[in-house]
């Protein structure tokens, strides 16, 4: 397994294996005005902190932050990015536990995000249940911006 960009492939039967495996960083991803517009726009969550350049500078972080959903929310594409299983018919997206945001992230900044395989179960309709312990990292920072627990399925 790489401890790098590079994504790990397994089969559905290899999954198993994989406990206690880091799966390495994902790419770096910057954080931009537009997103954070954006995604205000889909959550109708307009708080100045997020959309307000100007008061934002003299606000508590100094610059526009992130909303901490739409960081949490590309937890998403760096996972796909570290991790894929061969020889299955779905895989779902079963939720998360443990969810902490636990430093803002400045428009201008960049993040990545590094995963652990924490547990691996089996579950009914011949699935996998798979626990991944996620951190996502802002760059230049020693607290994470988020850390949160992972729950997928994979149906053979």
């Amino acid at each position: 397994m790489s401890q790098t960009q590079t994504q790990t492939v397994v089969a559905f039967d290899e999954v198993k294996n994989l406990i206690d495996t880091n799966l390495g960083h994902s790419a770096w991803r910057e954080i931009t005005q537009d997103q954070i517009n954006t995604f205000a726009e889909a959550t109708d969550d307009h708080q100045w902190i997020h959309t307000d350049p100007e008061r934002a500078k003299d606000g508590p972080f100094g610059a526009p932050i992130a909303h901490g959903f739409l960081t949490l929310s590309l937890l998403i594409p760096m996972w796909s990015e570290l991790f894929d299983v061969t020889g299955v018919s779905t895989k779902v997206n079963y939720g998360l536990d443990k969810v902490r945001f636990t430093a803002p992230v400045t428009v201008g900044s960049r993040i990545r995000m590094t995963v652990t395989i924490a547990d691996v179960q089996e579950v009914k309709g011949n699935g996998l249940h798979l626990v991944a312990d996620a951190t996502i990292e802002i760059e230049g920072q020693d607290r994470p911006a988020v850390v949160a627990t992972f729950l997928n399925r994979f149906y053979a």
